[in-house]
């Protein structure tokens, strides 16, 4: 059973360790990379050795987040602090080393399920980042430039650059603060809310010709297969932001992305405008996250996944159950 702790009892515990890992969870967004990146730098700063593990190579993007984080090749692992993970299952390829020696979890899920010795879970925080620049302060660190980048990033992209619903005055007073702290507000929101490929162009051409509606239209589903992936030769940063896509769409209500992942494996991405509960939605399928946005895995196939979601589409918004 994991002990809830305050920020303060958080950062008591992080200056009286030494070699960290913290770990962010698979298909990294920007929040959980810039607030285990922010933290990392931070905690160096305080002359501890710390390392981020992901599931995969950081490019593209994000890499910008990394700047200044080598670590020691002779570096030995003494504590785990998992940021953003809501779920073991997010833990991807590193589930099996980690799950069951995590020291602290930090998150701002309310479906957070983690078990770990102790946690601080705040679901009224838009963001990781939010609850990572209380912890730097109760650290008693500075933030420089490079720490303020990375907690904007991990806040504007959980909150859609401040559209979404999650946001709050909080939220803005964090940003502003980052701002007054010199971060690089005009080149995060041109990366991560203007900048496109071609090859993003060619997705979203693909999306909106095979988009499908159901429910008298309250809900729309896009697909991603395996196949279009190695079409396109899509990378993570080509696909970021797709999931929002369906819920533009006037009337509505819930907008799904199905993501093949291999053959017997699909993600699936729920978003809402607030009416219609994504994390209920999701909880369905073993997932969870926010009332607007929220995310789960199936293993089937495509097609039967398809099934699955319109399904519980139809029974959720023809019903009102969630």
């Amino acid at each position: 059973m994991s002990k809830t702790i305050t920020l303060d009892e958080a950062a008591k515990l992080l200056l009286s360790w030494n070699n960290i890992e913290i770990l962010t969870h698979q298909s990294p967004d920007g929040d959980t990379l810039g607030s285990g990146y922010a933290l990392a730098c931070a905690l160096k700063a305080k002359g501890k050795n710390v390392r981020v593990i992901t599931c995969e190579e950081i490019v593209g993007n994000f890499a910008f987040l990394k700047d200044g984080l080598e670590t020691d090749e002779d570096f030995v692992c003494e504590k785990v602090v998992s940021v953003d993970v809501a779920t073991p299952s997010l833990l991807g390829v590193n589930r099996e080393k980690y799950e069951n020696i995590i020291d602290l979890c930090l998150d701002h899920h309310v479906t957070n399920d983690m078990e770990a010795t102790y946690k601080y879970v705040d679901s009224e925080s838009a963001a990781a980042g939010e609850i990572v620049l209380k912890l730097i302060d109760a650290l008693g660190v500075e933030i420089d430039k490079h720490i303020a980048n990375c907690l904007y990033t991990a806040i504007t992209t959980d909150t859609g650059c401040f559209k979404y619903s999650n946001t709050t005055g909080d939220t803005l007073r964090a940003a502003a603060r980052l701002l007054d702290l010199g971060c690089d507000s005009q080149m995060i929101n041109y990366t991560f809310f203007e900048l496109t490929t071609r090859k993003r162009v060619e997705l979203e051409k693909y999306i909106y010709d095979t988009m499908e509606f159901c429910c008298g239209g309250k809900c729309a589903v896009i697909y991603i297969t395996c196949d279009i992936v190695n079409k396109f030769q899509l990378t993570d940063d080509d696909m970021g932001g797709i999931e929002s896509i369906p819920r533009r769409i006037e009337g509505v209500r819930l907008g799904l992305t199905i993501k093949e992942k291999s053959e017997n494996l699909c993600k699936i991405s729920a978003r809402t405008n607030g009416d219609v509960s994504a994390n209920e939605f999701c909880k369905n399928f073993g997932g969870g996250g926010h009332a607007a946005a929220a995310g789960c895995a199936i293993n089937e196939n495509i097609q039967k996944v398809r099934e699955m979601i319109i399904s519980k589409a139809e029974e959720v918004l023809n019903e009102g159950n969630c």
